[in-house]
C-alpha cells in the first residue's frame, strides 16, 4: 500500500503522458510506479489527492499499487459521481492529466483538434476561434452557434454544465485532468449529452505553501506565462490563485494597414479558489474565474476554380443540358439544365488549395473578436453519516462575445463580378460577419451519494436557467473599381468602403452598431430534472447498475429582427414571413442498465444500455423562426478492460450501436421574406433512424522500464436516411411543409431525396504515442522524450454536401529535462523544447462547396413551367476553405516551489 502522501514527493520523471489521452473507447489512463513514488499518467501528482477530492476522495486514503514497480496500475475517475478505479468503471472514458496537457502544449480546447482522442472531434465553428464544434461518436452538430440550439456533447467545468459553445476556447487554468466520457450520459449528466461529456477538473487548494511559475516563447509571436500559487491553510481556509496569459500573432497577415491579421489570439485569465473545512466531514469549495480572449478568425482561401466543370451559357428558356456523368450536380436537385455565366476570377485572385496562405490575397477591414467568460461555483459537501455524502453544486456563469469575421475577401459570398459598370463606381463585396452574444446561466444541483451494504447509490435534483440574446449583421466592406481597356476589364483596384454608418441602437451589441440587422433574438431556457442510479454488487465479480433521469425542459424565444425588419414595429411583415415565437416544452425519461462481470482481477467485461436526448429549439437564421424538435438516441455497448503481461500491458476495447431519431440536420436554402428572398440555414428533424456504429480500441504497453507506448483506434459509421427535400422558385422545404409565403409560392416544385451527412466524423481515426524517460546519473533529474502521431480520414464539414475536407496526419513532440534541483532548496526546474505539427502538414479542415455548384433559382420565370429544374450558374466561382495551424515550436520552462 502506498499512502497519498507519496504523491506530494513524486518525481516527474515517472510521468507517462500522452498515452493516457490517446484513448477512444474504454479508457486506460494509468499510474506508473517508480522508486520515488506513484505517478498518474499525465496527471500532476503533486496535487493528485487534492484533485480527487473534487468528488470527495479522502486525502488520507490509501491508493492501491501493484507490488511490481514496472507496471501500469490504476487511476481514480469520477464519471459515476463517485470515486472509482478507471479500469473497473463500466464506462468508456479517456483521461488527460495536467502534465500531459502541458507536455502536448494544450492551452485551450482548440488544441485538441489534432485528434489525440480519436472519438473526440473538436473544430472551430466556421473559421472562428470564438466558438467550437465538439462531437463524440458521431454526435456533432454543425450549427450549435444559435442561441436557441443545443450542443450534443456536454462540456463541464468543475461539475458545472456550460450552456453555450461560445467562449470554450478561452485559456485553460491549472487543470488537474480532462475526462472524456463517450456515449450517452443522459442519466447522471442529463440533457445534451447524447454523444458524451467532456469534464474539466481544476486543481483544488492544497493548504500548503507552494506553487508553480510557467513561461515560454515560440514562433509566430507565441508567448505564454502563468503563475499558480497555493497559500497555507489559515483557520480552516485554503486559497489557490491562478493567472495565465497566452499570445499568438497573426498566422495570415492582413495587407490593409492597421487591420488585424487572421489566426491570432491573446488570452488572459485569473481564478481564485477557496476551500473551507470548518470541521471534519464538511468541505466547501468556492471559486471565481474571469477570462478574456481577443482573437481573429482563420483565413478563408479560394481552394480551386470551378472544380466541377460547370458551363457558362444558356437561359431559362433555352438551358444548357447537363452532360452525362457531370459532377456539376447540386445535391438534392433534379436539374435538367443550367443557365448563367461562371464568375471570372477577380483580378489578383490567388487559387491555393495545397498550402496555407501566410499573406491574404487582399487586405480588408478586420477587428478582434472578443470573448469574455466569467462565473462562480460553490460546491458544498457534508459527510452526513457513514456511507452518505450530501452535496450542493451552485453556479452562475456568463459569456459575452463580440464577433468580427471578415476572413474571405472576394473568396466567399457574395461572389463579385467585375464588369465595365464597375469602372465608375465601387462594386461592393467582402462580407463582414459581425455579431454579438450575451449569455447568463444559473444552475443548482443537489446530490446524495453513498453506499448501503452491497448497494452504491447516487440520487439528485437539478435546475438550470439560461438567458441568451444575440444579433448579427453582414455588411459588405470593400469596393472594387474596374480598370477597363477597350471595353474589356483588364484589372481592378480594391479599397475599403463605408459600412455600418446608420444610427446606433442601444439595445444591440457593439459589433452591429449602425448596421442593417440580419437577425436578433432572445431566448430563455429552463430545465428541471430528478435522477437516480443504483449499483448492486451481487458478488465480487458481478454487479448490476440501473438508473434513470426525468427531465422537463421549457424554451421561450422571440425573433426581434430579421433581414432588416424589426418585427415589433412591423408585425404585418412578421406575419407575412410566417413568424411564430418559440414557446415549447419537452419532457424525457432516460433510463440506463449496465451489467459488469470480472472473471479475473485483471479483466473486466461490461454490457450497457443507455439513452440520451438533445433539446429542441428554433433557428434564428430563418425569417419565420422555424422550430425543430428534440432528438433522441439509444445506445447498446459492450466492452472489455484488461491488464496482462504482469500489468505491463493494457487493452481496452468497446463496440457500440447507436440509433438516433429526430436527427437535427442543417440545410442551406432560399427562403422568401417580406423584403426579398434570402439564403438561410434551416434546422429540421430528419425522419427515420440515423444509424451510428463504432469500435474503439486502446493498447498501452510498458515493454521496458522508462518506455511507454500507446495506440488508439476508432471506427465510426454514420448513416442518415435520405430526406425528401422540395424545391420551388421561392423556397426550399423539407418533407412538404408549407412555404412561409403560402399562396404566393408557385405551384411548380421539385421533390427529390437528398442525402445528409454527419460532419467532422471520420470513418477511421487513430493515434499513437511514445514516452521515454532516462534518469540522469547521480541526480533526481531525468530526460524525457514524448512523441504523438494522430490520423483521421477525410470527412464532410457540411451536412448537405458529400464533398470532404482533407485527411489529417499530425505529429507532435517534446524533449524535456525534468526535476533539476535549484540549489539546496526543494525548488525544481523543468525545461523543454516542444513542437506541434512537426512535419508542417498543411490540410483543409473545412471545405465549403456552396460557391461551386448551381443554385436553386429564387424567382419564378415567365414562360418556364418549372424553373426548379434549371440550375443557376451565376454564383459559381470555386470551393473556399480553411487550413489547420502550420508547424509551431518553442521553448518553455516551469519552476515548482
Amino acid at each position: 500500500m502506498i499512502k497519498s502522501t507519496v504523491f506530494r514527493s513524486v518525481s516527474l520523471a515517472a510521468i507517462v503522458s500522452a498515452s493516457a489521452f490517446g484513448a477512444s473507447g474504454a479508457a486506460y489512463a494509468s499510474f506508473v510506479v517508480t522508486d520515488e513514488g506513484v505517478s498518474v499518467a499525465g496527471v500532476d501528482t503533486a496535487n493528485a489527492a487534492d484533485a480527487a477530492t473534487q468528488d470527495s476522495v479522502d486525502p488520507t486514503a490509501d491508493v492501491e499499487a501493484q507490488d511490481s514497480d514496472t507496471g501500469l496500475t490504476e487511476i481514480i475517475v469520477t464519471a459515476t459521481k463517485r470515486e472509482t478505479n478507471l479500469q473497473e468503471t463500466p464506462i468508456s472514458i479517456s483521461v488527460m492529466g495536467g502534465d500531459t496537457i502541458r507536455e502536448r502544449k494544450v492551452q485551450s480546447l482548440l488544441d485538441l483538434t489534432d485528434g489525440g482522442v480519436p472519438s473526440l472531434r473538436v473544430a472551430p465553428f466556421e473559421s472562428r476561434q470564438s466558438a467550437l464544434t465538439v462531437g463524440i461518436r458521431g454526435i456533432v452538430p454543425l450549427d450549435a452557434n444559435q442561441p436557441a440550439r443545443e450542443q450534443g456533447v456536454g462540456i463541464y467545468i468543475d461539475n458545472v454544465y456550460l450552456g453555450r459553445q461560445h467562449g470554450l476556447n478561452t485559456g485553460l487554468f491549472d487543470v488537474e485532468r480532462i475526462e472524456v466520457l463517450k456515449g450517452p450520459q443522459g442519466t447522471l449528466f442529463g440533457r445534451n449529452t447524447e454523444g458524451g461529456a467532456v469534464s474539466i477538473v481544476s486543481k483544488a487548494p492544497t493548504g500548503e505553501f507552494g506553487g508553480r511559475i510557467d513561461g515560454g516563447v515560440g514562433n509566430i509571436g507565441k508567448y505564454d506565462a502563468g503563475i499558480h500559487l497555493n497559500l497555507p491553510e489559515v483557520a480552516g481556509f485554503s486559497i489557490k490563485l491562478d493567472g495565465v496569459i497566452s499570445n499568438q500573432d497573426a498566422v495570415t497577415k492582413n495587407p490593409l494597414a492597421g487591420q488585424k491579421g487572421w489566426g491570432a489570439y491573446n488570452r488572459k485569465g485569473g481564478r481564485i479558489a477557496v476551500r473551507w473545512q470548518p470541521i471534519e466531514g464538511i468541505t466547501n469549495d468556492f471559486s471565481f474565474d474571469i477570462a478574456k480572449d481577443k482573437n481573429s478568425p482563420f483565413y478563408s482561401q479560394l481552394l480551386n476554380y470551378n472544380p466541377n466543370g460547370c458551363l457558362s451559357g444558356g437561359t431559362n428558356l433555352a438551358p444548357l443540358a447537363i452532360p452525362a456523368n457531370s459532377t456539376c450536380v447540386t445535391p438534392g436537385t433534379t436539374f435538367v439544365g443550367t443557365q448563367g455565366t461562371i464568375r471570372p476570377l477577380p483580378p489578383g485572385a490567388i487559387i491555393n488549395g495545397r498550402t496555407l496562405q501566410r499573406t491574404a490575397t487582399i487586405g480588408v477591414p478586420q477587428k478582434d473578436t472578443v470573448d469574455k467568460t466569467f462565473g462562480f461555483t460553490n460546491i458544498f459537501k457534508w459527510k452526513a453519516a457513514d456511507g452518505l455524502e450530501l452535496r450542493s453544486i451552485t453556479a452562475w456563469r456568463g459569456v459575452e462575445v463580440e464577433q468580427n469575421d471578415n476572413a474571405g475577401g472576394f473568396n466567399r459570398v457574395p461572389v463579385i463580378t467585375l464588369t465595365a459598370a464597375c469602372a465608375g463606381a465601387n462594386c461592393a463585396f467582402s462580407r463582414y460577419s459581425r455579431a454579438d452574444l450575451k449569455q447568463r446561466q444559473f444552475s443548482q444541483e443537489l446530490q446524495a451519494v453513498g453506499s448501503i451494504s452491497d448497494f452504491d447509490y447516487v440520487a439528485g435534483l437539478y435546475y438550470f436557467n439560461e438567458r441568451v440574446s444575440d444579433d448579427a449583421a453582414t455588411p459588405n466592406t470593400m469596393g472594387a473599381t474596374a480598370i477597363v481597356t477597350g471595353g474589356v476589364v483588364t484589372g481592378a483596384t480594391y479599397a475599403p468602403i463605408p459600412f455600418c454608418t446608420g444610427a446606433p441602437n442601444p439595445e444591440l451589441g457593439n459589433a452591429v452598431q449602425g448596421c442593417s440587422i440580419d437577425r436578433a433574438s432572445r431566448v430563455r431556457s429552463r430545465s428541471y430534472a430528478a435522477y437516480g442510479q443504483l449499483t448492486w454488487n451481487a458478488t465480487q465479480q458481478f454487479s448490476v447498475t440501473v438508473g434513470g433521469r426525468y427531465t422537463k425542459d421549457k424554451k421561450e424565444g422571440a425573433l426581434i429582427f430579421s433581414r432588416g425588419v424589426d418585427y415589433r414595429l412591423n408585425p404585418a411583415a412578421a406575419a407575412t414571413n410566417g413568424y411564430t415565437p418559440l414557446d415549447k416544452s419537452w419532457s424525457r425519461f432516460n433510463p440506463m442498465v449496465t451489467l459488469a462481470y470480472k472473471p479475473t482481477d485483471d479483466i473486466n467485461l461490461y454490457a450497457k444500455y443507455a439513452t440520451g436526448y438533445r433539446a429542441g429549439g428554433a433557428s434564428s437564421r430563418t425569417s419565420d423562426y422555424r422550430a425543430f424538435n428534440p432528438e433522441d438516441v439509444k445506445s447498446y455497448e459492450i466492452g472489455v478492460k484488461a491488464d496482462f503481461l504482469d500489468r505491463r500491458a493494457r487493452l481496452n476495447v468497446a463496440g457500440y450501436i447507436m440509433n438516433r431519431k429526430g436527427s437535427q440536420v442543417d440545410l442551406s436554402t432560399i427562403q422568401p421574406t417580406a423584403t426579398g428572398n434570402f439564403n438561410n440555414l434551416v434546422t429540421f428533424n430528419a425522419p427515420g433512424t440515423t444509424k451510428i456504429r463504432g469500435i474503439e480500441a486502446d493498447l498501452t504497453v510498458r515493454p521496458v522500464d522508462g518506455l511507454t507506448l500507446g495506440v488508439s483506434y476508432a471506427y465510426t459509421f454514420t448513416k442518415i436516411p435520405p430526406v425528401n427535400v422540395t424545391y420551388s422558385a421561392f423556397c426550399t422545404t423539407v418533407v412538404l411543409p408549407a412555404c412561409p409565403l403560402g399562396a404566393a409560392s408557385p405551384a411548380a416544385t421539385t421533390t427529390t431525396p437528398q442525402q445528409f451527412y454527419v460532419v467532422y466524423t471520420p470513418r477511421n481515426a487513430a493515434s499513437g504515442s511514445l514516452d521515454y524517460v532516462i534518469p540522469l546519473a547521480n541526480s533526481e533529474a531525468s530526460v524525457k522524450l514524448h512523441l504523438d502521431a494522430n490520423y483521421s480520414q477525410a470527412t464532410q464539414s457540411f451536412d448537405q454536401f458529400a464533398v470532404k475536407a482533407d485527411k489529417s496526419f499530425i505529429v507532435n513532440g517534446r524533449l524535456s529535462v525534468l526535476d533539476l534541483r535549484m540549489g539546496s532548496s526543494d525548488t525544481k526546474l523543468n525545461i523543454g523544447l516542444w513542437g506541434r505539427n512537426l512535419f508542417d502538414n498543411q490540410l483543409v479542415y473545412r471545405r465549403d462547396p456552396s460557391n461551386s455548384l448551381p443554385s436553386v433559382q429564387s424567382t419564378p420565370v415567365a414562360g418556364v413551367a418549372n424553373v426548379t429544374r434549371i440550375g443557376n450558374n451565376n454564383g459559381i466561382l470555386g470551393d473556399y476553405g480553411n487550413f489547420n495551424m502550420p508547424r509551431t515550436f518553442g521553448i518553455d520552462a516551469s519552476i515548482r516551489f
